[in-house]
């Protein structure tokens, strides 16, 4: 599932208004690994002939199977299903606010983990083109906005535009919270602060 959806402000294309049936469960993991005592964050590229979301940047996530215990295990198959991601390399530090979708109505749960660096991805030949290694320093950066269209309707809206790569939607959203929360103070321990700062 890509964390990109349509803005909150202007109008919907028909067909995209949110569903009358309740808001579906979903999780992304936003995986994080130190290179050079710098940050990493690691996100997908959707495949550009996808029907849904082509070439849009999301974080690996889709929503919860009947299976999951929770949504962090759903989080944690969908980045091995997604790119490979083994879980046994896998430390949560914790989740971020939950995230809402307003035309898919889902409510996505973002759980941020810290891996190893130097990993071998497999991305999903189904579903992802690309896997990105970004530096949270630089994505941080990049905040500014950018003027997307769909489906005719052309709009603007907040994004992080780094490297020809366009993150907008929930993705920045959820980038968003986690730029509140990440303490980057002490390289090679990357925590989560409780709460956002005052």
């Amino acid at each position: 599932m890509s964390a990109s959806t349509w803005p909150p402000e202007g109008p919907l294309p028909p067909g995209t208004e949110p569903s009358a049936a309740g808001p579906v469960a979903a999780a992304v993991l936003v995986p994080i690994h130190e290179q050079d005592d710098r940050p990493h964050l690691v996100l997908t590229k959707r495949r550009s002939d996808l029907r849904r979301h082509a070439g849009e940047i999301s974080f690996p996530g889709g929503r919860r199977d009947p299976e999951d215990a929770d949504l962090s295990e759903t989080a944690l198959r969908e980045a091995e299903e997604e790119i490979g991601l083994a879980r046994d390399q896998v430390s949560l530090l914790g989740e971020l606010p939950p995230t809402s979708t307003f035309a898919t109505n889902y409510v996505i749960h973002p759980f941020v983990a810290s891996i190893p660096q130097g990993l071998v991805w497999l991305p999903s030949e189904r579903e992802v083109e690309q896997v990105l290694e970004l530096p949270l320093a630089d994505v941080r950066a990049s905040r500014g906005t950018t003027t997307i269209e769909r489906r005719g309707i052309s709009f603007q809206t907040a994004a992080y535009l780094l490297d020809g790569h366009v993150i907008w939607g929930a993705t920045a959203r959820i980038i968003e919270h986690l730029l509140e929360r990440i303490d980057e103070s002490t390289p090679g321990a990357l925590r989560l602060r409780t709460a956002d700062p005052a």
